[in-house]
């Protein structure tokens, strides 16, 4: 029952879907909350997967994808990429460590934030639309857990630099174990979409790498410019590592524009 509320908190914290009462609240639990953020994105990429298949069966799959993204993107309330738009603004317009987190902390959106979320959200779009629909919905299916296993492995390793924000509540260390539990929920849904043959191995492989390099990258960015990580730095992290394992999958069905 205790692994049940942490479930709901995270589900509170990371998404406006509404939770049962009788789960109550006490802060303590938003520490471990966060073994449980993949487990929230499959439920996210379930409604994204549901929305896309629903309207596939009507409409173009460009549009299809267009809604799957907006259906994720309000079952988020656009949580991660508001973290991805300020650290684009904090990391493209901050010379010294003070100034990226001030700008990063600024709720206003800059130049560099507002063109990495459209980039990011016509790569996202653009690669969900050229994937066949089977393709598609296992991708959303791997992508939004996968993503936030990457974005939790800096809660694992790497410390929080904020004296306060809105990560604030999950930045205490996480521990191996809490880790494994958030890695289990990938496995499985990588086990089921193999066995499935929802997607292949080669797919499934690249994958798991471009997410791994794309939260690698980003991780090392943080820890030269920053010395940690932000509630943003997380955003940042899951909506790259998505973006790249729907690109990844692309890739590997040889669709390349010159060969």
């Amino acid at each position: 029952m205790h692994q049940l509320r942490l479930f709901f908190i995270a589900v509170q914290f990371f998404t406006r879907l509404p939770i049962p009462r009788w789960v109550g609240f006490e802060a303590d639990w938003l520490h471990h909350a966060s073994r449980y953020f993949p487990l929230v994105g499959l439920v996210v990429g379930m409604i994204g997967a549901a929305v896309y298949a629903a309207a596939a069966t009507v409409l173009p799959v460009p549009v299809a994808a267009v809604l799957s993204t907006a259906a994720t993107i309000y079952a988020t309330g656009a949580f991660h990429e508001d973290g991805f738009a300020d650290t684009c603004d904090g990391l493209g317009g901050g010379m010294t460590r003070e100034r990226v987190l001030e700008i990063m902390k600024d709720s206003r959106v800059g130049a560099y934030g507002a063109i990495g979320v459209v980039c990011m959200l016509g790569a996202k779009i653009t690669a969900l639309a050229m994937l066949p629909p089977a393709g598609a919905i296992a991708a959303l299916l791997l992508a939004h857990p996968m993503s936030r296993l990457a974005a939790t492995s800096l809660i694992w390793r790497m410390e929080y630099v904020r004296a306060e924000g809105k990560a604030k509540p999950l930045a205490q260390r996480m521990s191996t174990m809490e880790f494994g539990i958030a890695a289990l929920t990938v496995a499985l849904t990588v086990s089921v979409l193999a066995a499935s043959g929802a997607l292949g191995l080669s797919s499934l492989a690249a994958a798991l790498l471009a997410c791994a390099i794309s939260a690698w990258w980003l991780a090392h960015k943080f820890s030269v410019r920053l010395g940690g990580y932000t509630g943003d730095c997380l955003g940042a992290v899951q909506q790259l590592s998505e973006v790249a394992i729907y690109v990844a999958v692309l890739a590997t069905l040889g669709h390349g524009a010159l060969a």
